[in-house]
């Protein structure tokens, strides 16, 4: 069975590997994922954070007034609250990841402005990653600042990041934009070879003993999965990128659902922190077997067959589903 695909101009194996996490923060991790038949390794994300408060230290350093800057520093994480270090020890990471692996290495740049990223995005290629990913994640607030600035800002910075590399750059999205095809197509003008869908948003939540506000990491679960189907049938041969289905596949029809709603790579990381790195091989095991049940030759066969170009109904994603749902089309 031929599981080959391709993802941001890369030859892989089959289309599953790890998302970005602590999965991959330290070499043995990373072979783990790597022996378990990851197609690929997402490195965890350099931060934004991470790289402004490098450089705030430096020239705090430069111009030796550290005190004055008490206050500027401190909005920034400890350093030591990463599992990764700074842009330094990172990408030291890469480099060692990439001798020790055979497999495609992608890194992960977390941010949203284009301040810097190209000089990091340059480094962290020189240190032999294949890849990219622009992992977007900003909560807008301001309601002063209309979307298109925001969209602006992401655009912005896969601008930069792609100006300052050659290897291919891939954006991860979250789904909270008014409209995805145009973003996804203002991405692809700027030069990015896939988009990610999607981010997900750590969602805080309240104590009300404490009367504070407190973190919550949830890990995902299969119902996240068809907010992602949706958008990947709708982009799938419209617009010329690949696609990455990323939150909610756990199981071997997921996996399938995303290749079929159109996804070149797909990316899993809660069920794995959930069953351990062998889970990969059960979902490529399981691929396989459904693909030689179901008389496919190969995974090319199955990518896109039920996106929203190729169903005999497109509206079922669009509002026409909505209505048969709510039985309002009686």
């Amino acid at each position: 069975m031929d599981l080959t695909t391709r993802y941001l101009g890369l030859a892989l194996a089959h289309p599953l590997m790890p998302g970005a996490s602590p999965l991959a923060a330290d070499l043995d991790g990373v072979r783990r994922l790597e022996d378990a038949g990851a197609a690929a390794v997402v490195l965890p994300s350099l931060f934004e954070e991470q790289v402004r408060r490098d450089r705030a230290e430096h020239a705090v350093v430069i111009e030796g007034a550290m005190e004055s800057h008490a206050e500027a520093l401190s909005y920034f994480p400890a350093a030591e609250s990463y599992r990764i270090p700074g842009p330094d020890g990172y990408l030291e990471h890469v480099r060692r990841v990439r001798e020790a692996v055979a497999v495609p290495v992608i890194a992960s740049l977390n941010g949203v402005t284009a301040s810097g990223w190209a000089d990091h995005a340059r480094m962290i290629e020189q240190a032999g990653a294949h890849a990219l990913e622009l992992n977007v994640y900003h909560v807008a607030t301001d309601p002063d600042e209309p979307g298109s600035a925001v969209e602006g800002r992401v655009v912005a910075a896969a601008r930069a990041v792609r100006d300052g590399v050659t290897v291919p750059v891939a954006v991860k999205l979250s789904p909270f934009f008014s409209s995805v095809p145009n973003l996804v197509a203002q991405l692809a003008g700027v030069g990015a070879d896939g988009v990610v869908l999607f981010n997900r948003f750590y969602q805080p939540d309240l104590d009300v003993d404490l009367l504070e506000v407190v973190p919550r990491l949830r890990l995902s679960d299969s119902s996240e999965l068809p907010l992602r189907l949706r958008w990947l049938a709708l982009l799938s041969g419209r617009i010329g990128v690949s696609l990455a289905a990323s939150g909610g596949v756990h199981g071997v029809a997921d996996a399938v659902k995303a290749v079929m709603a159109g996804a070149h790579g797909v990316q899993v990381v809660s069920a794995l922190l959930r069953n351990g790195p062998g889970h990969l091989a059960v979902l490529r095991d399981g691929l396989e077997q459904w693909l030689e049940r179901k008389g496919y030759d190969s995974l090319d066969q199955l990518r896109g067959s039920l996106s929203a170009h190729k169903v005999p109904d497109p509206a079922a994603f669009e509002r026409g589903n909505y209505l048969k749902v709510l039985h309002c089309d009686r």
